[in-house]
C-alpha cells in the first residue's frame, strides 16, 4: 500500500491553473466539482480527483479508459478492471490536507478493502476540549472515554481523539459501509496502540498510523486495509522515515504536473462515470 498526499494551500492556486487543470478530469468529474459553492472544496476534488489519474498514468493505464463508479453504499472504485492487478483506491481530505490510499486489488471486489482518513489536530475555535468530545461521546467506547478523561494532560487528549476517530473513519472507509456501521463499535486504545472491532482483534486487518505536519499545524491520518490471515497489524509510523511508502506534495506541484502531462478532454474520447 502506498498513501500519496498533497498539502493545499488556495492563495497559490491560480485561476489560471486551476482551469487548466480541469480540463485534465472526465466530464462527470468536472461536474461535480464546478457544483461545489466555494472554490476551495472544489480544488481539493479536484486535487483527488488528479491523485487518481496521476497515479493510472504512472501503472500505464490510458487516460480516457479511466472510469469510476461506486457502490450503492458510494464508495468509488474502478469500473471495468482487468483480471490482472487490480488497482484499489481511497481518497480523503481534511481542511488543507488531500490524501489518497492505493494498493493492489485482492479482496471484497469490486471496490475493494482500503481506507484512509486525516484530520488536523485542532479544537474548532468556539469549542473547549471538554465540549468538542463531548459532541462525539456517544460514538466513543468506555475504554476511549476513560483516555479522554479531563485529568489528562489537554494536548494529550487532543491528539488521543483523534487518533480514534481517524481509526474509526479509516476502518469503515475500507469496509464501505458509510453512514451504516456504528463508529462505537471499533475501538482504539490510544495508550497500547491496539484496535478492537466488537470487542475482538480484528483478524486480517492492517492498520497505519502516520503523522503529516504542515508548517505549525498537525495531522493524524490512518490507512486501513484487508490483507487477510489470522493476524492483525497496527503499524505506528509516528516520527519514523515513512519515504517508502508516503510521499507529501504540495498543490501547486500536483496540478502543475497534471497540466504537463495529462491530456486535455477535448482531445479525448470518454467513457461515463466520474469521481
Amino acid at each position: 500500500m502506498q498513501v500519496r498526499a498533497v498539502l493545499y494551500h488556495p492563495e497559490l492556486i491560480t485561476d489560471e491553473l486551476y482551469h487548466a487543470t480541469l480540463t485534465r478530469v472526465d466530464p462527470d468529474a468536472q461536474a461535480k466539482i464546478k457544483g461545489f459553492y466555494r472554490r476551495e472544496d472544489a480544488c481539493r476534488t479536484l486535487i483527488g480527483a488528479i491523485l487518481l489519474r496521476l497515479v493510472l498514468k504512472e501503472r500505464g493505464i490510458p487516460h480516457n479508459s479511466i472510469t469510476v463508479s461506486k457502490t450503492p453504499e458510494g464508495k468509488p472504485y474502478l469500473l471495468n478492471q482487468g483480471p490482472d492487478d487490480p488497482i484499489a483506491f481511497n481518497i480523503t481530505h481534511d481542511n488543507s490536507l488531500i490524501s489518497m490510499a492505493f494498493g493492489p486489488g485482492v479482496h471484497q471486489a469490486p471496490a475493494f478493502s482500503i481506507g484512509v482518513d486525516v484530520m488536523k489536530v485542532q479544537i474548532p475555535a468556539h469549542d473547549t476540549t471538554d465540549s468538542f468530545i463531548a459532541v462525539f461521546e456517544q460514538q466513543l467506547t468506555t475504554l476511549e472515554k476513560s483516555q479522554l478523561a479531563s485529568d489528562i494532560p489537554e494536548q494529550q487528549r487532543v491528539e488521543r481523539f483523534f487518533w480514534m476517530w481517524t481509526v474509526k473513519e479509516a476502518y469503515t472507509k475500507a469496509l464501505g459501509l458509510g453512514m451504516g456501521f456504528e463508529f462505537i463499535r471499533v475501538e482504539f486504545d490510544a495508550v497500547q496502540r491496539q484496535i478492537k472491532i466488537d470487542g475482538k482483534t480484528p483478524k486480517g486487518w492492517k492498520f497505519t498510523l502516520f503523522t503529516i505536519p504542515d508548517a505549525d499545524d498537525l495531522y493524524e491520518g490512518v490507512a486501513a486495509e484487508f490483507v487477510g490471515g489470522d493476524g492483525s497489524q497496527v503499524h505506528d509510523e509516528v516520527a519514523k522515515d515513512c519515504s517508502s511508502w508516503l510521499t507529501v506534495v504540495d498543490a501547486l506541484s500536483v496540478l502543475q504536473r497534471a497540466v504537463d502531462e495529462l491530456p486535455s478532454i477535448s482531445s479525448l474520447v470518454y467513457k461515463s462515470g466520474g469521481v
